[in-house]
C-alpha cells in the first residue's frame, strides 16, 4: 500500500502587485498555518520519504517550511511541472515515482489540487482551501499502477478545522 498526500500551498502574499504569480510568497497567515498543519502530521506521525513540490515560491515555501516543521532531513524535489499542471499531467508524474517511496507528499495549487483529488479519490471535496491535506490510500505495490480504481479518502484536513 502506498500513501500519497496531496498538499495545496499556504496561503500566498498579495501585497506586492509588482510580482508575478509565480514568485509571490506567503502571507502571515500561511506562514502560521504551516506551523499548525506540522503539528497536526507530527501527531499522526506522518512522515513522507520524499516530497515533490511545485517550483513557484508559494508552493516551495510551504514544502520547506513543513520539512522544517516535521524533521523531514531528505531533499525536495522542485518540478516546473507541478505548476498549472492539470490531474493528467500529476497522474504521469505520480506514475513515475520511484517503487522505493511508500509515502509522498505532493505540493501544488488550485484548481489543480482539488480536480486531481475529485478525479481519484473515491469522495467529492468541493474545495481544497489553502494549505489543506488529503490523505490518499493507493492499494498498490508499484507507483506506474497508480489508477483511481485503486485510491481512497483516508482523511482531509485543513487548518480552519485546528483554530481555537
Amino acid at each position: 500500500m502506498k500513501k500519497l498526500y496531496l498538499i495545496r500551498h499556504a496561503k500566498s502574499d498579495w501585497s506586492d502587485a509588482s510580482q508575478g504569480d509565480f514568485e509571490r510568497g506567503l502571507n502571515t497567515r500561511g506562514k502560521k498555518a504551516i506551523t499548525t498543519m506540522a503539528e497536526i502530521l507530527n501527531k499522526k506521525e506522518i512522515m513522507p520519504n520524499i516530497i515533490l513540490s511545485s517550483s513557484a515560491t508559494r508552493a516551495m515555501l510551504t514544502a520547506k517550511g513543513l520539512a522544517k516543521n516535521i524533521n523531514y532531513k531528505r531533499k525536495i524535489k522542485y518540478m516546473n511541472a507541478l505548476y498549472f499542471a492539470d490531474p493528467q499531467e500529476i497522474i504521469k508524474i505520480i506514475k513515475e515515482i520511484k517503487d522505493k517511496y511508500e509515502t509522498v507528499f505532493i505540493v501544488g495549487h488550485n484548481p489543480e489540487t482539488t480536480e486531481l483529488t475529485n478525479l481519484i479519490a473515491d469522495d467529492t471535496i468541493y474545495n481544497v482551501p489553502t494549505l489543506g491535506i488529503v490523505s490518499l490510500n493507493i492499494s498498490v505495490q508499484e507507483w506506474e499502477q497508480f489508477k483511481p480504481e485503486n485510491t481512497t479518502l483516508d482523511f482531509f484536513i485543513y487548518p480552519k478545522m485546528f483554530k481555537s
